[in-house]
């Protein structure tokens, strides 16, 4: 399933290396997370924002690049666990998704003012 990007250049870091990354295939294979394509192919962009929302989280500032590679794939795994047993609709990760549930309250216009 990866072949080009599982093993990267000694000197680029990982975060280099997601940097440069074009699909959520990439994120996985890079990271080494394995994964089901017909997941991916559903949650894909959920799963990399709420990956991005744990990684605001973490403190990578001064770890060695396989510190970092750890924790951006523990990262990654919980991202993608929390679609495997609900979906992007559940999660609610981006905004259209939250607003679509949130009470919806219009301006207040009073009666009289109609006239």
């Amino acid at each position: 399933m990866c072949t080009t990007h599982n093993t990267g250049n000694a000197a680029t870091s990982v975060i280099e290396r997601l940097e440069r990354a074009t699909s959520a295939e990439e994120f996985f294979c890079i990271l080494g997370v394995p994964y089901d394509p017909k997941l991916l192919n559903v949650a894909r962009l959920h799963i990399l924002k709420r990956m991005g929302q744990y990684l605001a989280s973490e403190d990578l500032e001064g770890l060695s690049n396989e510190a970092v590679t750890a924790r951006c794939q523990a990262v990654l795994e919980r991202a993608y666990q929390d679609f495997v047993g609900s979906s992007p609709l559940e999660q609610r990760v981006f905004k259209v998704l939250k607003d679509a549930v949130s009470p919806q309250r219009g301006a207040f216009v009073p009666l009289d003012a109609l006239k």
